[in-house]
């Protein structure tokens, strides 16, 4: 095994390690209730990404371990759960606010799958699939686990941020307009030069 030193080596190594950092934070919290939400997710999140490269919906040319595996397992047992554990940790209570609080998780996640998929070898998307069925499914995938977690995770086990910094003219409010605004606009440069 001889694993070749480039971006793609570089980026999986950092975001693999910042990912468990910061799974371990939320872990410590509750470890069995998170650490149940955090393999559920890494589990269901494998079985779709292999069900997805299987019917050739895309594909992943650079694998830290290509011999084991045609798609990154690694990568979605540790990435994909603490992103959704993040999202329970600190998700608004009220449903309402849930909504804009994951929509910038969203497009924060987007922003970066969008990067992987057009500079690195790290993902690439097939004919049959493209930024806006990434975008589905991440909706998809948060938002069942948030939904799932309500029967798993109790509030005094969370840290929902206020939702009052979400009102307008609030710093919460300024953050998520600009995480919006910068990745819509993006967004539509992307689709622009895609057509």
């Amino acid at each position: 095994m001889n694993i070749q030193p480039n971006i793609e080596t570089y980026i999986t190594l950092i975001t693999l390690a910042l990912s468990l950092i910061g799974s371990y934070f939320i872990l410590r919290v509750d470890w069995k209730r998170y650490g149940l939400i955090f393999i559920i997710s890494g589990i269901v999140g494998n079985i779709l990404c292999y069900i997805f490269v299987r019917i050739g919906l895309y594909s992943f040319p650079y694998r830290l371990f290509p011999t084991i595996s045609i798609m990154p397992f690694y990568v979605i047992l540790t990435i994909f759960p603490f992103y959704v554990i993040l999202g329970i940790y600190y998700s608004p209570k009220p449903f309402v606010w849930k909504i804009p609080f994951y929509w910038a998780l969203i497009h924060i996640g987007m922003l970066f799958e969008t990067l992987a998929a057009n500079f690195t070898d790290l993902i690439e998307y097939n004919a049959k699939w493209d930024f806006w069925d990434s975008y589905t499914w991440w909706w998809i995938f948060l938002l069942v686990f948030e939904w799932v977690s309500i029967y798993i995770i109790p509030d005094e086990k969370r840290k929902p941020l206020d939702y009052d910094i979400l009102r307008y003219d609030r710093t919460g409010w300024f953050i998520l307009h600009f995480i919006l605004i910068v990745t819509i606009f993006l967004g539509g440069f992307y689709l622009g030069k895609v057509l």
